[in-house]
């Protein structure tokens, strides 16, 4: 049994370590698309050409059913897949959805019209092709009114966390939340839009100030991802479990035993 998780990089392992602790019994398939990341700085068009070419090879190793553990191909590339390319018997589930539906306290799949919610102003950190997508916006406005909405791009963040250099990432962080107070000085909530940010989930929290709720994805989306296969079981595929790279497999595996802190082995996809 095993679901797919994409990612341009690194960044979705955050996702897969929660999703694999939420749903012990169910196999991943993880494949990260090292050769060509960072995705931030790509036209739409090139995302999205370059996450179907990744889903699927998911696709062909027995996965059912994948989730795009990376923001940047969730705004740019997930709905025009999910209108022309995703076969029938397949389905590929994105990461922003579960994330809104917290910050606006509704139920996953309440479908009901939007209404006013307890934040005002929500501090958006992400990628500049997640942000120049407005597909958060986009999402935010079927679900909540009201709401106003300062997007910050963090150009650079996953580059340095992608090459292991935590002391630019974190001066990154900093400058990055420093520009999106000068727009805002006093949001009452935060998005980390991209899953490599929950490494600096600390220091963007320290940044904003202890008043300011953080939200981020990785434990949202493993709960959202055990709701659907409760509700869908029969997307559960046939794949073998393991780590796939489009990159050098040595240099990636590599670099994710230092990003979650335990032994990682990728193979080539």
């Amino acid at each position: 049994m095993a679901v797919g998780i994409f990612d341009s990089g690194l960044g979705g392992l955050t996702v897969w370590s929660a999703v694999q602790a939420r749903l012990p019994d169910v196999d991943f398939v993880y494949l990260a698309d090292s050769a060509h990341t960072p995705y931030g700085v790509r036209t739409p068009d090139d995302i999205y050409e370059l996450t179907c070419a990744a889903t699927q090879k998911l696709f062909d190793s027995g996965c059912n059913l994948v989730v795009l553990a990376c923001n940047t191909a969730s705004a740019a590339a997930l709905r025009r897949m999910q209108e022309s390319w995703v076969p029938k018997d397949k389905r590929v589930l994105g990461v922003f959805v579960p994330l809104i539906e917290a910050m606006t306290e509704r139920q996953w799949g309440d479908n009901s019209p939007p209404r006013e919610v307890g934040v005002n102003h929500v501090a958006l950190f992400a990628t500049p092709a997640t942000v120049s997508s407005r597909a958060f916006q986009r999402e935010l406005a079927f679900r909540a009114i009201g709401v106003d909405v300062e997007a910050q791009a963090c150009g650079g963040v996953v580059d340095a966390i992608e090459e292991g250099d935590m002391i630019l990432a974190e001066a990154l962080v900093r400058s990055h939340v420093d520009a999106l107070k000068r727009k805002m000085p006093d949001p009452q909530a935060a998005i980390l839009g991209c899953t490599h940010y929950p490494l600096m989930q600390d220091i963007f929290q320290a940044a904003l100030g202890a008043d300011v709720q953080v939200f981020s994805q990785a434990n949202l989306v493993a709960e959202s991802l055990a709701d659907y296969l409760e509700r869908h079981p029969a997307m559960i595929g046939e794949g073998a479990p393991g780590f796939l790279t489009t990159g050098d497999p040595q240099r990636v595996s590599s670099r994710a035993t230092q990003f979650l802190r335990r032994e990682m082995s990728f193979q080539a996809a």
